[in-house]
């Protein structure tokens, strides 16, 4: 029997997405054409495969029984190919798609891209959101080729590799009343907190170093991204508790000033995870050593 192997990739998103919409999208192609793919899938295995719902898809006894198999199988052909290939950075063409954290995206995304720019001119990156749920990527199925951030529900056919551990300051305005060099706990419970609550596990990570230290913190506001702390801290009395490199990064800042925590917060994992198809991929091996290289060079620094 001859079959098209490009209908697999498909079925596989579909089962991610349970919506043709959405799985279009992330596949960059248009609704129509994937429609017409998804009654290719369906003539190949005489099943509907996929029933049409108020909110979305939902697969068939028989998808859902196939998908493990065409996931594994995928997985073993691209091993077979990527292992005959050799990667040299300064000529290949690819786009990757990444999922940062809101952290992540802020510390070493902009450091990949300037090594890269130099090192592999003509690879392209595409950022996604990581939040809560790695299978929200696009990871899972692969089509998402590395989550960076904490990851804290290991998927089977993952692979989890440690990054760094980075550890948390204060800032506030430079010109602060009540803030010299340093501040104390006493200091610290009496100030009004910029709170960031990124999407992910992080922000469990400080309240729990707080709670553990029986550090109180008055959160005043509370804001989406790093990104909208400075403007916060420059035109208020307040503190923020941040992670170190963002900090570091804030010390170019003339209106801020970095202080350490008024007592030791610990410090939280970074970690970066790929689906087990890319284990042998030369192009992403490449660049999961970039980045851990990248890693290492920020740790140094501290």
């Amino acid at each position: 029997m001859r079959y098209d192997l490009n209908l697999f990739p498909v079925f596989l998103m579909l089962m991610e997405e349970r919506s043709v919409t959405r799985a279009a999208e992330r596949l960059g192609m248009t609704q129509p054409a994937l429609s017409n793919t998804l009654n290719r899938l369906r003539d190949t295995f005489q099943d509907p495969l996929f029933i049409r719902e108020r909110y979305g898809i939902k697969p068939t006894p028989l998808a859902e029984e196939m998908a493990p198999g065409i996931e594994v199988a995928l997985a073993q052909l691209d091993e077979l190919v990527l292992n005959q290939q050799t990667f040299q950075p300064e000529n290949a063409e690819r786009l990757f798609t990444l999922a940062p954290n809101s952290y992540v995206e802020l510390v070493l995304m902009p450091a990949l891209i300037a090594k890269t720019r130099v090192q592999a001119p003509n690879i392209r990156f595409r950022m996604t959101a990581f939040g809560n749920d790695i299978a929200e990527t696009g990871a899972i199925s692969g089509t998402t080729a590395m989550v960076l951030g904490r990851i804290v529900s290991l998927p089977d056919n993952f692979i989890v590799q440690h990054l760094m551990d980075d550890g948390l300051a204060c800032v506030v305005r430079k010109d602060h009343p009540g803030i010299g060099n340093s501040i104390s706990r006493e200091q610290y419970e009496k100030l009004k907190h910029v709170n960031v609550l990124p999407p992910g596990k992080m922000r469990a990570g400080l309240f729990h170093a707080l709670e553990k230290q029986n550090l109180r913190r008055d959160v005043a506001v509370s804001v989406t991204h790093f990104l909208a702390v400075p403007e916060m801290l420059a035109v208020t009395d307040y503190c923020a508790t941040l992670p170190w490199l963002i900090c570091k990064s804030l010390e170019r800042d003339p209106r801020l000033k970095i202080l350490p925590a008024p007592v030791d917060l610990g410090t939280f994992p970074v970690q970066m995870g790929w689906h087990v198809r890319y284990r042998l991929d030369p192009a992403h091996r490449w660049l999961r050593s970039t980045i851990q290289q990248l890693a290492a060079e920020m740790m140094q620094g501290r």
